[in-house]
């Protein structure tokens, strides 16, 4: 592991192609990363920088349009559509009482399921057919491309934290076969001179996954929460995705990974794009601490939950438009 300006970056290039021995000492650097900071870099993980700047012009793309063509696939109830600008309040914060919705909009998108698929056909919460927009040619199709590569990535980095726990490495592949993912293309428009103080693109916050994979971005806004409470950004550093935990993570972990609260406030005078793909095990796979962090000494925090019930309960506090929704 190399360090940016003390910012944890791990090389997973012998990973990735295999090289026999290097899934432990990137397994110790992540476990490192998790237990200190909660945030880091990863750079020759395999996902081309063209790839990246296509799902990046899909974004906007979809963002450029009129008002009434994003509406035309508004958010559901399942998560999945187009999320108006303020769209959502952040109440679950756990550092900030937020009050505010935040300033921008976004597009998301869950696992491309078919509409005949027996759930989306039985309407199963969170395992629906998307909403895809009706006349941008080539959008699915880039947007999926790209899905799928961070699908394959997911599958490697998961193998680094069962490591990192002292498990087999195969310990999540089970659980992750066909994991749960979002994809957010979010936009944050110029913050104007006169916004307040405690308005932000999208105030601090912890995500709820168990881990994000955070696309590699020029333009600066992100802002991350050390453990002293002080806030710092992290490095630019080119084709580097940074990776974070989020709840469903401490609950794996027994608060052993830290879930690192970050936000965003776009100052650059221009627009902002973010693409942010949020990973959980499958939907139906119980969420609890694993073997290696409980002992008589450490009793579990948490009690055993599921994709679901985690989730409703969040949207339901979070997203304004859904907030009546059942689950």
């Amino acid at each position: 592991m190399s360090a940016t300006d003390d910012f944890p970056v791990i090389d997973l290039g012998p990973v990735v192609t295999g090289t026999p021995g290097a899934l432990a000492p990137a397994a110790g650097q992540l476990r490192a990363a998790l237990t200190e900071l909660g945030f880091y870099a990863i750079v020759n993980h395999g996902i081309p920088d063209t790839l990246v700047a296509a799902a990046y012009r899909e974004a906007a793309r979809f963002h450029a349009q009129p008002a009434a063509a994003k509406d035309a696939v508004r958010i559901d109830r399942h998560n999945v559509g187009y999320l108006p600008l303020r769209g959502d309040t952040l109440r679950t914060s756990v550092v900030e009482t937020v009050t505010r919705a935040n300033f921008n909009e976004a597009f998301f998108v869950a696992r491309d399921l078919a509409p005949d698929h027996p759930e989306v056909v039985a309407d199963r919460r969170f395992r629906s057919a998307n909403r895809w927009p009706a006349n941008l040619p080539g959008f699915r199709e880039t947007v999926m491309e790209y899905c799928t590569a961070l699908e394959g990535l997911v599958a490697t980095l998961v193998r680094l934290y069962a490591v990192a726990l002292d498990l087999p490495a195969s310990y999540f592949d089970g659980p992750f076969r066909e994991f749960q993912w979002k994809l957010r293309m979010t936009h944050y428009p110029p913050q104007p001179p006169s916004a307040a103080a405690d308005e932000f693109g999208i105030a601090p916050h912890t995500d709820t996954s168990f881990l994000t994979l955070l696309a590699p971005n020029e333009v600066p806004g992100l802002s991350i929460r050390r453990p002293d409470g002080t806030w710092r950004d992290p490095p630019r550093i080119p084709g580097a995705f940074l990776v974070n935990g989020g709840q469903m993570l401490v609950r794996w972990t027994n608060d052993r990974f830290l879930a690192t609260p970050h936000r965003a406030v776009n100052r650059s005078g221009g627009e902002r794009y973010a693409l942010a793909f949020f990973c959980d095990a499958n939907i139906d796979w119980p969420v609890a601490a694993v073997p290696t962090t409980v002992g008589p000494d450490r009793p579990p925090k948490y009690p055993t939950t599921w994709y679901t019930d985690y989730m409703v309960q969040y949207q339901k506090r979070t997203y304004d438009l859904l907030a009546g929704e059942n689950a």
